[in-house]
C-alpha cells in the first residue's frame, strides 16, 4: 500500500525534525509547481507500505494572505492527500489548534501529534491526549522528533487513517449564531455542484472572511448574485450583532472552540513558573549584552571550523596531488594528461578540497538555527536595522540564510509584507558572506594570515554586514522612501538539535557543494583550461594565452585597488558564474602540489597581505553569481532589479576595496 502523507504545522514546532528523523537521507527538495515556495519530499518503508511524505510550509493559518499558506491548503484541497499530521506545539496548544480548527473545517483526515511534551510537563502543563482526541473526533498521540518517541505508534496510526478515514468537521462546533448562517449559505452554495470539490462549509466559511482566491472560483458560478447576495446579508447581521467584521467573528470563534477543548483536556498551573528559554534570553536578548552574545557566538563558529576543519583539508590535498601525479606519470607531458591534470584535477580538485570547512560551517549553522538561537539574532538586530536601516528585524533572516547561500535568502524575502522592505533587502543579501566564498577566504588566509586565520574571515563577515548597513541606509533615502513596517516574529523555545536532523541539514548544503563542483565548476574549469592552453605553441597559462590577454586588457581597472594583474582579474571575471570558480581559476594556472603549497607560494608572489585582504573584500562584496542574479529576477518579475544590484554591488565592492587598500598603505600596511 502506498500512503500519500502531508506534514502540517505552525513554524516551529518540531515538523520539519520529524520529516528529517523518519525519511532520512530518503528526500528531496525542489518548488512547487509554478511556486518559488520550497517543498521537501521524503519517504519510508513501514510494515511492508511505501509511506511519502511532504513537509508543508509552516503557517498560522490557511488564509489566502501568504502564498505558503495558498500552497498548503491547495496540497490539502487538490492533491489527494490520504492523511495529514497535523503536529502542536504542547507548550503552545491555544495558538497551533487555531491552524488545525482550519485543517477540521476543511474535513482533512487528520491525525494529530502533540510535539515538546517533555518540556510541557516541567512546566506542569499535561495534555490528555484521550480526552482531546474524543472531543476533536480524530487520532491524537505524544511524541517526540527529536528522537522518535512515538514513532512506532505515528506509522501505526497514519496506516489506520488511511484505511479509514474520518470527515473531522464532525466534531467543529462553533455555536448557533454562525452555524445557522452558514448552513443556509451551504445550502445556496450546494446548487452548483462545480463548488463542491471542497466542503461547502468551507467555501462558506472563506467567502465570509473575503476570501480572495474563493471569491474568485465563485464568480465562475451561474449562481454567485444569489450567493454575494446572502454573504453581503450575513456581513451585516455580523456587524449589527457584534460590531465586528464576519472574519473577527468567524475567529473569535474558533478561539472558543479551542478554549473549550484546552478547559476540558489540558491540565495547567496556577502559576507559571519561568521556563530555560525565558531565563536564558534574559541574557541574550538583553539590550546591551544581546548583540555582543551574537557576534561572539559567530566568532566562535569559525574558530572551531578552521581549528577542526583545516587539518581534515590534508587528506584531500593529497589525495588530488596523487591524481595529478598518477596521470602524468602514465601519459606523459601531452595535451591529454594536460587537460586531466590542470583543467579536472586542479580546477575540481582545488575546489573539493574545502569539503572538510564546507561542510563543518554548515553543521554550525544548523545547530545554531534548530537551537532556536537564530531567531533570536534577528530580534537582536532589529533594534540596529529599524533605527540606522529603517528595515526591521525581519529582513535580517533572509540576511542570516545568506550566510549559507544567497538564492534561499532570496527565496526567504516572500515573507515580508511590503514589497518595498522585500526588494531592499534582496539588495542586501548579496554583501552576506556565502560558503562558496568561503574556499577563496581559506585559500588566501591559508597563504597570508595563517596565524588569524579564524580572525580574519569573522572581519570578512562583519565586513559584510557593516557596508550592508552603510548600503541600505543609503538606498532608503534615495529609492526606497517610505514607513517601516512593524517588526512581529515568534521565537521558538530553545531544544537541543537532534543530531540526525543535523547531520542531514548539513550534509544536504554539502551535497549541493559537491554536486555544483561536478556540474558548473567542472565546465568552468574546462573553459579556463582551453583559454590557458592556446594559442598553440604558447605556455600553459602564461600571460600570452587567450586568458592571459584577457587578463591583461582588464587588469588596470584593478590596480588602483593594488591587484592590477591578469591572474586576479581573471579569477574576478570567472568568478561571476560562481564564486568557487576563483579558486578553480587559481588551481588551473598554478595547479595543486602535495603539500598543499603550489597555489598559496603562487599567491605570495602576486600578492601582499594588504592587496590579499583587499582582494578578499572585493570577492566579498561584488557580484554573488549567476543564479543569484537569476532568481532575484524570478522573485521580483523583472530584471529592473537584478541591473541595479549589479551595479550597486559592483560599485560597493570598488569603492570599499579602494578605501580598505589606501588607508592601509597610509597605516604602514604592506
Amino acid at each position: 500500500m502506498k500512503i500519500k502523507v502531508g506534514f502540517a504545522g505552525n513554524p516551529n514546532v518540531g515538523k520539519t525534525t520529524l520529516f528529517n528523523y523518519l525519511t532520512g537521507l530518503r528526500q528531496h527538495v525542489g518548488n512547487w509547481p509554478g511556486k518559488t515556495v520550497e517543498k521537501a519530499e521524503g519517504h519510508l518503508n513501514f510494515d511492508g507500505n511505501r509511506i511519502d511524505i511532504i513537509d508543508l510550509p509552516g503557517n498560522y493559518a490557511l488564509s489566502a494572505h501568504s502564498i505558503e499558506e495558498i500552497v498548503s491548503r491547495d496540497f490539502i484541497v487538490d492533491e489527494s492527500s490520504d492523511v495529514i499530521v497535523n503536529i502542536l506545539d504542547a507548550n503552545n496548544l491555544e495558538r497551533n489548534l487555531y491552524l488545525t480548527s482550519q485543517l477540521m473545517e476543511l474535513g482533512a483526515n487528520l491525525v494529530i501529534a502533540i510535539n515538546m511534551n517533555k518540556f510541557a510537563k516541567k512546566r506542569g502543563h499535561i495534555v490528555d491526549v484521550e480526552k482531546l482526541s474524543l472531543l476533536l473526533g480524530v487520532p491524537v498521540l505524544e511524541i517526540e522528533a527529536n528522537n522518535g518517541s512515538g514513532k512506532e505508534e505515528l506509522l501505526k496510526t497514519i496506516e489506520k487513517a488511511k484505511e479509514n478515514p474520518i470527515d473531522s468537521s464532525k466534531k467543529l462546533v462553533y455555536g448557533s449564531e454562525i452555524a445557522d448562517h452558514l448552513s443556509e449559505l451551504q445550502k445556496i452554495i450546494e446548487e452548483d455542484k462545480n463548488l463542491l470539490d471542497v466542503p461547502s462549509s468551507w467555501t462558506a466559511i472563506k467567502l465570509l472572511e473575503n476570501d480572495k482566491i474563493i471569491r474568485e472560483k465563485v464568480e465562475k458560478s451561474f449562481i454567485k448574485d444569489k450567493i454575494f447576495n446572502e454573504i453581503e446579508k450575513v456581513n451585516k447581521h455580523f456587524h449589527n450583532v457584534f460590531n465586528e467584521s464576519s472574519e473577527e467573528v468567524i475567529a473569535n470563534y474558533r478561539y472558543a472552540f479551542i478554549d473549550g477543548l484546552l478547559n476540558e483536556a489540558v491540565t495547567r498551573p496556577e502559576v507559571e513558573v519561568p521556563t530555560i528559554t525565558e531565563k536564558i534570553d534574559k541574557f541574550v536578548l538583553n539590550r546591551i549584552l544581546g548583540l555582543p552574545i551574537f557576534l561572539i557566538i559567530m566568532w566562535l563558529i569559525f574558530q572551531i571550523t578552521f581549528a577542526i576543519g583545516t587539518p581534515l583539508q590534508e587528506p584531500f590535498e593529497y589525495l588530488f596531488a596523487f591524481i595529478g601525479e598518477l596521470v602524468s606519470g602514465l601519459l606523459g607531458e601531452n595535451i591529454l594528461s594536460s587537460f586531466i591534470v590542470n583543467g579536472l584535477v586542479n580546477g575540481v580538485g582545488g575546489v573539493l578540497v574545502f569539503i572538510p570547512i564546507i561542510f563543518l560551517m554548515f553543521l554550525m549553522i544548523s545547530v545554531l538555527e534548530d537551537s532556536g538561537y537564530l531567531a533570536r539574532a534577528a530580534f537582536v538586530m532589529d533594534r540596529i536595522m529599524h533605527k540606522l536601516v529603517g528595515l526591521h528585524g525581519k529582513s535580517f533572516i533572509p540576511m542570516i540564510l545568506g550566510f549559507g547561500c544567497g538564492v534561499p535568502g532570496i527565496m526567504a524575502t516572500r515573507t515580508m509584507e511590503h514589497e518595498r522592505d522585500r526588494i531592499l533587502t534582496m539588495l542586501l543579501i548579496p554583501f552576506m558572506s556565502c560558503t562558496a566564498r568561503l574556499p577563496i577566504y581559506t585559500l588566501f588566509v591559508a597563504a597570508f594570515f595563517t596565524a588569524y586565520q579564524g580572525e580574519v574571515i569573522f572581519s570578512l563577515y562583519l565586513i559584510g554586514v557593516i557596508v550592508a548597513i552603510i548600503v541600505a541606509t543609503i538606498l532608503k533615502r534615495v529609492l526606497f522612501k517610505g514607513i517601516t513596517s512593524p517588526f512581529v516574529m515568534e521565537l521558538p523555545t530553545y531544544k537541543l538539535p537532534s543530531f540526525k536532523g543535523v547531520l542531514i541539514h548539513a550534509w544536504e548544503k554539502t551535497y549541493g557543494f559537491i554536486r555544483k563542483a561536478g556540474t558548473l565548476i567542472l565546465a568552468a574549469s574546462v573553459i579556463i583550461w582551453i583559454l590557458s592552453s592556446f594559442p598553440v605553441g604558447v605556455e600553459y597559462g602564461s600571460h600570452e594565452s587567450a586568458i592571459g590577454q584577457i587578463g591583461n586588457f582588464a587588469s588596470p581597472i584593478f590596480e588602483p585597488l593594488g591587484f592590477g594583474y591578469w591572474q586576479p582579474t581573471v579569477a574576478l571575471i570567472f568568478g561571476v558564474v560562481a564564486k568557487e570558480v576563483v579558486v578553480s581559476t587559481f588551481s588551473s594556472l598554478f595547479g595543486v602540489v602535495e603539500d598543499g603549497s603550489g597555489i598559496g607560494l603562487a599567491l605570495q608572489g602576486i600578492f601582499t597581505p594588504l592587496t590579499a585582504f583587499t582582494f578578499l573584500v572585493f570577492i566579498l562584496l561584488y557580484i554573488p553569481c549567476f543564479s543569484f542574479l537569476a532568481t532575484v529576477k524570478k522573485e521580483s518579475n523583472s530584471w529592473k532589479w537584478p541591473v541595479i544590484l549589479l551595479g550597486v554591488t559592483v560599485i560597493t565592492a570598488y569603492i570599499v576595496s579602494f578605501i580598505v587598500y589606501n588607508v592601509g598603505l597610509l597605516i604602514g600596511f604592506q
